[in-house]
């Protein structure tokens, strides 16, 4: 049995290792790639993991998470432009992306008006950036559900082979 540590402000790697109650050695034999060294490394902070640790890791630990915190947190051009997010309920998904939806529909004919002549006037600048924002919040529940469908797939809560053939089916459709 694994020692757990009593290390307080565990990064995410660790959690989800620990969650999955492995040792870096039985984690090093899953992940494969990454001997346990590298993880303690990685696990302590005295070294950022690399962008195809963390694909390995998310796909071996069925962590689709994990790319997304490494992304808008560590890696320098994802801290620009990647947002953080975080795992909901479908149903927490769902409302919010309704809100929001709810919330834009109201604002569409002002962002007609706002951009018909194509520049932003002073008087306009208010509008726009609360439209703009709007509309991240629209992207950011959209990322969260493809985050969501993610760890279904990855876990087997959704039949992967199944979503794949219907998302090929779907793509032939499309003109």
């Amino acid at each position: 049995m694994a020692r757990m540590s009593t290390k307080e402000n565990k990064n995410i790697y660790q959690l989800t290792r620990e969650s999955l109650k492995l040792s870096r050695e039985a984690a090093g034999e899953l992940l494969g790639s990454i001997p346990p060294d590298r993880i303690e490394k990685i696990e302590n902070e005295r070294s950022l993991p690399y962008p195809e640790e963390i694909l390995v890791m998310s796909e071996k630990y069925k962590q689709p998470a994990l790319c997304n915190y490494y992304c808008a947190n560590q890696c320098p051009i994802g801290q620009q432009y990647v947002p953080e997010v975080k795992l909901k309920t479908l149903s927490q998904i769902v409302l919010e992306m309704l809100a929001s939806l709810n919330a834009m529909n109201k604002q569409k004919e002002r962002l007609i008006e706002i951009t018909a002549d194509g520049q932003i006037s002073g008087d306009e600048i208010e509008d726009f950036i609360f439209i703009q924002e709007e509309l991240e919040r629209i992207s950011i529940t959209v990322e969260t559900l493809q985050l969501w469908s993610e760890q279904m797939l990855a876990t087997g809560v959704i039949d992967a082979e199944q979503y794949r053939a219907y998302q090929e089916k779907n793509r032939q459709c499309k003109p």
